[in-house]
């Protein structure tokens, strides 16, 4: 499918075929491995619309720019249709003429739960009892599609064992269980269930994947040693974390400037410590603490967006390029 004369449209049905959760991990990875300064990203723009809002994220690597077109509608969910929808525009960085458009619905599916799953994976290389390569116990607090791609992506990259969704609204909580359950979308099946809140209280990782604008999970919720991921909070005024628990914790962010500006879990509680940011995680700089535990809070970042783009659009070209071939 084209756009305007050679431009290509990357369908979702397109990202599907052309990358994996575990490759989408593999290209955040792989961009902060190579130094893409993220403490200088573009900042996200974003215009308040009656519904929601507009969200602009622009960018730029040393061969590309990019910008995601988004919107938020927070009463999405009640009415069964997806809180974010995206495009994503791609230009060539010396000329800034438009090489592709790319359905950022999908995009950001993949590129959230690959940017949690490398600092999670990072967090778990970093305990200080030694590198942790598995998962025995996950929970997950929310149950929307972010959810189950949370749950997908992890376990494309390592073991996990049981898996309990924790959610307000029973039915979603049902179906993103029997998702997991059954396995789709190149997905194995995961043995996950129904759970409650005081599942944390046994888990190595706890996801927070939630709508709330109010704190979900606090200190007294986990395990002292627990990996916490906290990713459903956007603004300074919205926090899924009790102030306690970040500041108990050993805390990484994607960016500590994208985090300032609008990370709401950490401006609620002044953590005690500096926060470290994803590259150095990545990078293995990361000391974590005995006893302590480990908090990654995101926002979502433009860099992110960009990095798995690129990585798409390199595989399809090959293919293509493949075809033609032939």
């Amino acid at each position: 499918m084209t756009g305007a004369p050679g431009i290509p449209v990357i369908s979702a049905e397109v990202i599907e075929r052309a990358l994996g959760r575990a490759d989408a991990v593999a290209a955040i990875e792989s961009a902060l491995v190579r130094g893409v300064d993220i403490e200088h990203d573009h900042e996200r723009i974003f215009a308040p619309l009656t519904a929601g809002d507009f969200l602009l994220m622009p960018t730029e690597s040393t061969d590309a720019v990019g910008i995601k077109v988004a919107t938020i509608a927070p009463g999405n969910t009640r009415l069964g249709l997806p809180k974010i929808s995206a495009w994503y525009l791609l230009f060539d960085r010396e000329t800034l003429q438009p090489t592709a458009i790319v359905d950022g619905t999908r995009l950001t599916t993949l590129r959230t739960p690959a940017v949690t799953v490398a600092a999670i994976r990072g967090l778990l290389a970093a305990a200080p009892a030694g590198a942790v390569a598995g998962v025995d116990r996950l929970v997950v607090l929310g149950s929307g599609p972010q959810a189950v791609e949370h749950v997908r992506t992890l376990a494309a990259v390592m073991p996990v064992g049981r898996v309990s969704i924790v959610g307000r609204t029973p039915d979603r909580v049902s179906t993103a269980v029997a998702a997991l359950r059954e396995g789709a979308d190149g997905a194995d099946p995961v043995d996950a269930a129904s759970g409650t809140l005081a599942d944390a209280r046994d888990a190595d990782v706890v996801v927070t994947a939630t709508s709330s604008q109010t704190p979900v999970l606090g200190l007294a919720d986990i395990r002292p040693d627990a990996v916490v991921a906290a990713i459903g909070a956007h603004g300074l005024d919205h926090r899924e974390l009790d102030a306690d628990l970040v500041r108990a914790a050993d805390v990484v962010v994607e960016a500590r400037a994208s985090a300032a500006r609008e990370n709401g879990n950490l401006a609620a509680a002044a953590p005690t410590r500096a926060p470290a940011n994803l590259a150095e995680l990545v990078r293995g700089e990361v000391v974590r603490r005995a006893g302590a535990p480990a908090v990654f809070t995101g926002v979502g970042m433009a860099w992110e967006d960009l990095a798995v783009v690129q990585r798409i659009m390199e595989i399809t070209r090959r293919g293509i390029a493949q075809e033609e071939s032939t």
